[in-house]
């Protein structure tokens, strides 16, 4: 997960909450209702605010995975929890006593079978269809919690739904100096296309830029999406490409682009361990990358810039 404590500080985990909460209900669809209490509104952690909101959009897009034939109800919880004598019981052991927010987040779904409950946080490891899911959501999850020295609980029975419990050490109230995150990220207009074979990223990515302001075209195929270009060059004011796809990679998909329309502002998305490739893809003519797991923040960001420069 890359984690680093850079980006760390006294911050309170609420607006965070909202502002996650308010995307999943413009990209869920109508048959999911999503219920927020915030209850731990004054709490505060010390945090990178784009972890939090990692946690929060991986456990929500999960619930909503799990609900998407029957819909359901999606429920957010956040309170404070103060331990004094009794250690906190998690997935990795129990925490020590003392003062923890606790981030809820449960699904009305058909639960998680017992069978597979052991392997929910290994990398890579999913139930979903191909396609649909990389098997990295509850990994992040899981690491960015254990740098924190923070905690997962998990409740699921067959048929009942699933409640994910995380654990963030409260910050020392000593330490007034709490910093409200910035609740909102650049925002900015055009017309962007999405290019993944994974359907549920392209979805999610999607539903980042519209939250943002822009407009969309998404594509799960690089030839549908080359042949889409092809036709409507002057349609798009940005590409956003997948490094790995079936096909034609990233570059090469962006190489094909850019024989269509040079001047073409092209973003690519890779893993940490692409890197190598996406170094040379710069001297192509890609103009940014965002890594993987992809961040709202960094995402809004690259893009901004980009844009910006194109003007």
């Amino acid at each position: 997960c890359r984690q680093s404590e850079s980006g760390r500080h006294r911050l309170t985990v609420a607006p965070i909450i909202k502002e996650v909460v308010k995307l999943l209900r413009s990209s869920l669809p109508a048959t999911i209702d999503i219920r927020c209490l915030i209850g731990g509104a004054t709490a505060a952690v010390t945090a990178d605010p784009t972890h939090i909101y990692q946690v929060l959009m991986n456990l929500g897009t999960n619930a909503a995975h799990a609900m998407r034939k029957k819909g359901g109800i999606l429920e957010v919880h956040l309170s404070e929890v103060i331990s004094d004598r009794d250690p906190v019981p998690c997935l990795d052991g129990d925490l020590v006593p003392g003062r923890y927010v606790r981030l809820s987040v449960r699904d009305t779904g058909p639960g998680i079978p017992p069978s597979v409950m052991g392997r929910i946080f290994d990398p890579f490891f999913t139930t979903k269809a191909p396609g649909e899911g990389t098997g990295m959501g509850l990994s992040v999850v899981h690491g960015i919690m254990k740098s924190y020295g923070g905690g997962i609980q998990v409740e699921s029975k067959p048929g009942e739904g699933t409640t994910f419990h995380v654990f963030f050490p409260l910050a020392d109230r000593q330490d007034t100096s709490a910093v409200e995150p910035q609740a909102s990220f650049p925002a900015g207009k055009g017309h962007v296309l999405v290019v993944d074979d994974e359907k549920s990223i392209v979805d999610s990515v999607g539903h980042m830029l519209r939250y943002l302001g822009y407009e969309v075209r998404m594509s799960t195929s690089s030839l549908e999406a080359l042949e889409a270009f092809r036709t409507s060059p002057d349609e798009f004011d940005l590409v956003i490409l997948d490094q790995t796809m079936p096909h034609m990679t990233g570059v090469e998909l962006a190489q094909a682009f850019m024989g269509v329309r040079s001047d073409i502002p092209i973003i690519l998305c890779t893993g940490f361990s692409e890197m190598t490739d996406a170094n040379r893809a710069k001297d192509l003519g890609i103009r940014e990358f965002v890594t993987k797991p992809i961040v709202m923040e960094d995402m809004a960001k690259t893009v901004r810039k980009v844009m910006e420069q194109a003007v």
